[in-house]
């Protein structure tokens, strides 16, 4: 890939969005060992998951999980681009938020899953430091007693920085969070994450690829970790409460140079949570709302 794209003219970008309407239909099985190895990952003292045992909310990223052959992965370690997704030629791709709503009956270990996936919108955006172009993909899983789950996925493709471009003023985090937790992305972390998801993005392992070639300042911490990290807080708070809906966005990197804090507030009605997170700066890194059974 020619990692100096900035810009996409008509005729690429009328091929990119030929890719709406495409369908993708897969399917897996809810085991224990990865809902085991996640606990263990966020630090957790979880009961054994045994047949049964209802799935935590976000924890269905720990399947239909990409299995690209080794020939089949490219320069950044994720799958060469085209397929399911578009070939966006742009070259840095970014799991940029989502919303997800958790419908009757939930899913739980022991039940056979199948996710049909639909590409629903392919959008270009002229930005200040190049094109930016954003992939909404929808996901629906259903178990054998029905639709189980929806979500949307948002993907953003962008232009690896140059020297001059302009930065994006950071957003200030907002305080008096009625809950509050520490998080070290230490290497462990990170690798581990990357492992239950078999992400093989280098910007979350490969210090030296994401601080040379994509220009960061450190590892990434996953996007979707950040966000499981948030619902963990909910969870911790609020035992036995039951999501209905929930949306993210993330709206700054968070990086492994240093600790990070994830917020939580839940409304004076208790149907809602306000989640947030905060970089070592003060900088809000990702906004999400929590809508409760």
């Amino acid at each position: 890939m020619n990692t100096d794209i900035r810009t996409l003219d008509a005729a690429k970008l009328a091929h990119l969005q030929s890719w709406v309407g495409k369908t993708e239909t897969l399917s897996d099985d809810i085991t224990a060992a990865p809902l085991r190895a996640l606990s263990a990952t966020l630090d957790r003292d979880d009961a054994d998951p045994l047949p049964g045992t209802a799935l935590p909310a976000l924890w269905h990223w720990l399947y239909f999980l990409p299995h690209q052959r080794q020939s089949e992965i490219g320069p950044d370690g994720h799958a060469k681009r085209g397929g399911f997704l578009p070939p966006v030629p742009l070259p840095r791709r970014m799991w940029a938020g989502g919303r997800l709503q958790w419908h009757q009956p939930v899913l739980q270990v022991g039940d056979a899953v199948k996710r049909i996936s639909r590409i629903e919108s392919v959008t270009h955006k002229a930005g200040r430091t190049g094109d930016l172009l954003f992939v909404l993909v929808k996901h629906e899983l259903h178990n054998a007693r029905g639709l189980a789950l929806s979500e949307e996925h948002d993907i953003v493709y962008r232009a690896n920085p140059q020297p001059g471009d302009p930065v994006p003023p950071p957003q200030a985090a907002a305080q008096g969070a009625a809950w509050t937790r520490a998080i070290v992305p230490d290497d462990v972390l990170l690798f581990r994450y990357s492992a239950l998801t078999f992400n093989g993005h280098r910007i979350h392992y490969d210090r030296r690829y994401v601080t040379e070639v994509e220009g960061y300042p450190g590892l990434i911490v996953h996007g979707p970790l950040i966000a499981t990290l948030l619902v963990d807080l909910l969870r911790q708070n609020l035992p036995g409460a039951r999501l209905l809906n929930f949306q993210f966005r993330a709206v700054r990197p968070v990086f492994d140079i240093a600790p990070f804090k994830i917020h939580g507030t839940p409304s004076p009605d208790g149907k809602t949570v306000q989640l947030w997170t905060e970089d070592h700066e003060g900088w809000l890194t990702m906004q999400a709302t929590a809508t409760l059974a």
